[in-house]
């Protein structure tokens, strides 16, 4: 019975989440990809990489209407407290699609 109110407990104010080993590892994107329609935002994430040229969307991210505001609002918080802390995020202009990575080489 114990157990059991201790699993209550837990419902009440946490949530349990697990990363999994290959989650935790990340993908790395240089470009974001944003859609929406009447009730949801797709996010893709994509890696140009020089000297390549095709590149396939790495992760695709479906949220309501609702959580896309919310990670908005959290991103926001986020950057104001990195910059708070590192300094501000210097904004580069967005170089048009396709991006050029310059001469490519052989190793």
């Amino acid at each position: 019975m114990a157990d059991d109110q201790h699993k209550q407990k837990q419902k009440k104010g946490q949530i349990n989440i697990e990363l999994d080993e290959n989650v935790a590892q990340g993908i790395y994107s240089n470009l974001a990809i944003i859609n929406h329609s009447q009730s949801e935002f797709i996010l893709d994430f994509v890696s140009i990489m020089p000297g390549v040229p095709k590149s396939k969307v790495k992760s695709r991210i479906i949220l309501t209407p609702q959580h896309a505001k919310r990670l908005l609002k959290a991103l926001n918080d986020n950057i104001q407290r990195f910059e708070k802390a590192h300094g501000k995020v210097k904004e580069q202009e967005q170089p048009p699609i396709p991006l050029n990575f310059g001469p490519t080489g052989e190793a």
